[in-house]
């Protein structure tokens, strides 16, 4: 198996004229203006070396970002984006405010039909699923049977019956879904695998932690990328081995190497889908699915990974706003700020519960205030909002003072132009930021996938005759 080599070179980059990891406020400051500079608002005139983009479950436009801002062929032309839970579209409100009414829908998904989804090259979303998420415990989680769950399907239906299926693929979801449900661990993700391998894609996915390339929050997600059978990247793959360690898009993206003392396994996903979700791994207790690996054809290569990286690392403080630009809203009153120590720090204590049972609840302590230092701990939902939590940010100024985070910081986070969110409250826009990802992430996979889809097929291409 061959070690990881850096093979991207400078000129990789050259469409760029900044990269990623700079200073994250600085960042955001200025990716605003650079990403309008690079979207003309109405319809989407595309080449043919453009790569046509269709983002489902499409939230403020996470992975729209993500891929623009990697290169300016990636041209989204239709976009879906549905909250079934509120009158109220926020995200959707957000998302043509940012980029325009054209090629969106704000419609349930379930009721769109395939042939009015315009044909494309890229398909993406991070399908949304509740139902094992951290919002929950594992044991009492729907797996892909629960409410939410069911919206996978809507992605097999839409590429099943597309009239041409998309060459790529590039989903992101928990990092709990390589071991959900409780009962029958990985079986979700086992459906997922082998039902994108029976309409003709080889599959990679990894469990990347924002933070540990660099990026300023601890945010832990499944990415899985997808090429179809007569793509030339699913024709260039040769070693699967090599593939997860040091050629695939997420490798190259990245770089990791085996964590010590693991091995890299195989085995086969066996069965039609509904045996799959019968009998997949039950009665097991160890999970299949390590944080890494390539399905082709039902045969599974995973092996457990960890990061290789030796760039900057940005931190919480780093991305703050200055005292004075803070509204009073955000801070802590002293009245208020023993409930916040309360709720952050350890208990031992007995509970009542509702009928009366007396039982022992405890609980460690967490940072209170947060580490300046570090990245941050993971963006949750319920952010926003000046009642005192267990969960929300809450840091210590240079005057003294304790204050919660702020829309722009929570958008900083994520790695989105700052004021992306501007116009929905400041609730729903700490809810948004709880909901997307890391567009630091899809940048860089953009980055690298456009770049393989064009060296691939470069390779391919038969040699010119004498």
């Amino acid at each position: 198996m061959k070690e990881y080599k850096q093979t991207v070179g400078p000129e990789f980059y050259e469409e760029r004229s900044y990269m990623v990891c700079e200073p994250i406020a600085e960042y955001c400051k200025v990716s605003k203006p650079r990403f309008k500079s690079i979207f003309e608002y109405g319809a989407v005139n595309t080449s043919p070396k453009d790569i046509r983009v269709v983002e489902l479950f499409a939230g403020v436009g996470g992975f729209r970002i993500g891929l623009e801002r990697a290169s300016h062929r990636f041209k989204t032309i239709w976009n879906n984006q549905w909250e079934p839970s509120t009158k109220r579209q926020d995200a959707s409100i957000v998302y043509c405010r940012r980029f325009g009414i054209e090629g969106h829908s704000n419609e349930d998904i379930a009721t769109v039909p395939t042939d009015e989804i315009p044909e494309h090259d890229l398909l993406v979303g991070g399908f949304p699923c509740q139902d094992y998420s951290v919002a929950t415990t594992l044991k009492r989680s729907g797996g892909i049977d629960g409410k939410k769950g069911v919206l996978w399907w809507q992605i097999y239906r839409i590429i099943q019956e597309s009239k041409k299926r998309p060459e790529y693929l590039l989903f992101e979801n928990v990092d709990r879904l390589l071991k959900s449900p409780a009962s029958q661990r990985g079986r979700d993700f086992a459906i997922i695998l082998a039902s994108l391998n029976d309409l003709g894609y080889t599959v990679e996915w990894r469990v990347i932690n924002a933070a540990d390339y660099g990026m300023p929050q601890r945010r832990r997600r499944t990415y899985i990328t997808a090429y179809y059978k007569t793509s030339p990247i699913s024709r260039s793959i040769v070693k699967t081995d090599d593939w997860i360690l040091s050629d695939g898009t997420i490798a190259m993206a990245f770089p990791a190497r085996i964590k010590d003392g693991c091995k890299v396994r195989t085995f086969s996903i066996d069965g039609l889908l509904d045996e799959v979700s019968s009998n997949f791994n039950r009665g097991k207790e160890k999970y299949e699915f390590e944080n890494a690996g390539i399905a082709i054809n039902r045969k599974v290569t995973t092996v457990t990974t960890q990061p290789v990286y030796e760039g900057k690392r940005l931190t919480l403080g780093q991305l703050l706003l200055p005292e004075n630009e803070v509204p009073d809203d955000f801070f802590i009153s002293n009245e208020d700020l023993p409930k916040w120590q309360y709720l952050k720090g350890s208990k031992s204590e007995v509970r009542k519960s509702a009928d009366g049972y007396e039982y022992k609840y405890t609980e460690g302590s967490m940072s209170f205030p947060d580490v300046l230092d570090k990245p941050s701990r993971t963006i949750i939902t319920g952010e926003g909002g000046n009642g005192p939590s267990r969960f929300k940010h809450v840091i210590l100024t240079e005057s003294g003072r304790y204050r919660r985070l702020t829309p722009i910081e929570l958008e900083r986070l994520n790695m989105f132009p700052d004021n992306h969110t501007e116009g929905a409250s400041d609730i729903r826009r700490a809810f948004l930021m709880g909901n997307a990802l890391v567009t630091g992430i899809v940048e860089k996979i953009g980055l690298v996938l456009i770049h393989k889809i064009d060296t691939a097929a470069c390779r391919l291409c038969p040699p010119l005759s004498k």
